[in-house]
């Protein structure tokens, strides 16, 4: 199976001299397009610096990084700024949705900023893939947290990505609204062949996923496929997360 994401012994090391932290150290490892993952790790072990070196938002000090057959660490801010917006679909834990647009702006703001002519077909299937008909006039203060992730959610499909990555995506939503927002996510992977990478602190999140990284101290320490709550937080509890 073809990678989507591919990072070869990347790096990322903060400040200099004495004061050099290395927040990610020699990670290598592929993600298979059309597959679900998620990394977990304690606080401090580089998730979200490994989110950040995947998704181009940041640059390893060493290593590469390739999205398809493009190598991300020979591109300049320009081209990067590109890449995200026309390959890339973010979902944060807080939304980022502009308030002043209803939630159709919303979905849709990448395809204009990449200057490209929305595909009204699309964005009709993607807001009734997320359950939001009825809802895309509303203004994101007049949308429930779960209505807003779902638009979040769309506006990452809007631009058909390569990859999804995802941070924290559920951890501003109460239990049942994200389970509904998991069952999306593992639904575009299932039905339409998306590509998700999700940073979580949450066993039962990490379970909808395929494969689970486990990162302690910049690296990847272990790999678990077909996981199950359970079995995250008993190897989460090993690496020291929660005491």
């Amino acid at each position: 199976m073809s990678a989507t994401v591919r990072l070869d012994a990347v790096s990322k090391v903060y400040g200099k001299g004495r004061g050099a932290v290395a927040a990610l150290r020699e990670v290598s490892v592929s993600i298979p397009r059309g597959s679900f993952t998620a990394v977990m790790g304690p606080s401090g072990s580089g998730k979200s610096t490994f989110l950040h070196c995947a998704a181009g938002l940041d640059t390893p000090t060493s290593g590469t990084v390739r999205l398809g057959e493009t190598d991300l660490s020979a591109m300049n801010e320009t081209k990067l700024t590109r890449l995200r917006r026309q390959r890339v679909g973010f979902v944060f834990q807080a939304f980022n949705l502009l308030p002043a647009l209803t939630a159709l702006e919303n979905i849709s703001l990448p395809l204009r900023l990449a200057g490209v002519r929305a595909d009204k077909g699309w964005l009709g299937e993607v807001v009734r893939r997320v359950g939001l008909e009825g809802r895309t006039h509303h203004r994101p203060a007049q949308l429930s947290g779960g209505q807003q992730q779902r638009v979040a959610l769309a506006r990452a499909l809007a631009t058909r990505p390569e990859v999804i990555f995802g941070d924290e995506p559920t951890g501003a939503l109460d239990t049942m609204t994200a389970r509904d927002v998991l069952t999306l996510l593992r639904e575009t992977v299932d039905d339409m062949g998306q590509t998700v990478v999700m940073v979580t602190h949450d066993p039962v999140a990490a379970s909808y996923a395929d494969t689970v990284l486990f990162l302690a101290d910049g690296r990847i320490v272990d790999t678990m496929h077909a996981p199950a709550a359970d079995r995250i937080a008993e190897r989460m509890t090993r690496l020291g997360a929660w005491k």
